[in-house]
């Protein structure tokens, strides 16, 4: 017996002909799946066809379409055990490509047809949902500047050509990153928290691979002084993530964190996922395994920090970090037999 699935399919979506996407997507799942097909239109998004699709209780969706109409989908199924299935149609593809789930139609079919799961980070952005990636500064700039319209003409050089622009009129600020741990005062030029991220969007690749099922989120710093500097970041942060390295760059930090607040002076446009949603600060939390999607991916666990290097950054730790640290030492000499004076330790507190 077929297993019943909701595909929710945007029309206009990509550049192909969405009739035939269609035939070819029904043509390969149809004989495993019995497709409840729902159609986006200007007046019902993907992210009410989803949630719907959730009250009903359905077992799986299928999303087909861009990237808004994939995030929409995966974004009412956070923190529920309903799997996703993405066949990309879009300009980008970056929820597909950072999952390293094949963006040809066949192909992403097939891993649905296959069957295998895996539970992947979400994350919540100014209690906002986040599946990709929040962009500070010069992304949220080039998203902003590269209209739909040249998304469909141009497709992805639309991104390329918006980053050439907004390089003429780059300028750094003032940027505080808080940390459960830490606090970073930096001047930058951009600052990317991502959740998953494919190796195209550059400016969220300081760690060597976004890992999407570890429980942290992946924050990329970009300290550049003049343009060519910006330049020469982009073109190491392609290569560097085409080969799964970490970057090496004295302008280029980066750590994972499971939770990190920014703040900018002046305050920045932020992207999310693709769309603008106003100024910083941010704050993003991850939810750890809080979706599960179809995909034939594992990942490799890399470095977690980079940041010392940067020129001009103070990182201090929080009190009560240093505090735990101290407790710590104390436990260590107490468990190795060191007698502790209490009021020498006392003094040493104030």
């Amino acid at each position: 017996m077929n297993r019943p699935a909701c595909l929710i399919f945007n029309p206009v979506a990509g550049q192909g002909n969405s009739e035939q996407d269609l035939a070819t997507i029904k043509s390969i799942l149809e004989p495993t799946f019995d497709l409840d097909i729902q159609y986006t239109t200007p007046e019902v998004s993907a992210g009410e066809l989803a949630v719907q699709a959730v009250k009903n209780n359905v077992e799986m969706i299928i999303a087909s379409g861009g990237d808004g109409t994939v995030s929409a989908v995966a974004e009412a199924l956070i923190n529920t055990d309903i799997p996703l299935g993405a066949i990309a149609r879009g300009t980008a593809n970056a929820f597909a490509n950072a999952l390293d789930i094949p963006d040809t139609i066949e192909a992403a079919c097939q891993v649905i047809v296959d069957g295998a799961t895996k539970k992947v980070d979400a994350a919540y952005c100014n209690d906002k949902p986040m599946i990709l990636l929040a962009g500070i500064g010069f992304e949220a700039e080039t998203v902003e500047d590269a209209d739909r319209e040249a998304k469909d003409r141009l497709g992805m050089l639309a991104y390329v050509l918006s980053g050439l622009k907004q390089l003429r009129e780059f300028e750094k600020f003032t940027t505080i990153i808080e940390t459960d741990d830490k606090v970073i005062e930096v001047d930058a030029n951009a600052v990317t928290v991502a959740n998953a991220a494919p190796p195209t969007s550059v400016l969220a690749q300081g760690t060597a691979g976004v890992v999407y099922d570890d429980g942290l989120l992946d924050v990329t710093i970009i300290t550049a002084k003049t343009r060519v500097e910006a330049i020469a970041i982009s073109y190491h942060l392609l290569q560097t993530a085409s080969n799964n390295e970490a970057a090496e760059r004295n302008d280029v930090g980066y750590l994972r964190t499971k939770w990190v607040k920014v703040t900018t002076n002046p305050p920045q446009k932020v992207v999310l996922d693709g769309e603008l949603i106003g100024f910083t600060p941010i704050e993003v939390k991850c939810i750890p395994q809080g979706l599960t999607v179809f995909t034939p991916v594992d990942q490799v666990r890399q470095l977690q920090e980079s940041l010392d290097h940067l020129p001009g950054i103070k990182i201090t730790a929080k009190q009560h970090v240093a505090e735990a640290e101290k407790l710590e030492s104390i436990k260590s000499m107490a468990e190795d037999g060191v007698q502790i004076d209490s009021e020498e330790f006392l003094k040493g507190e104030g």
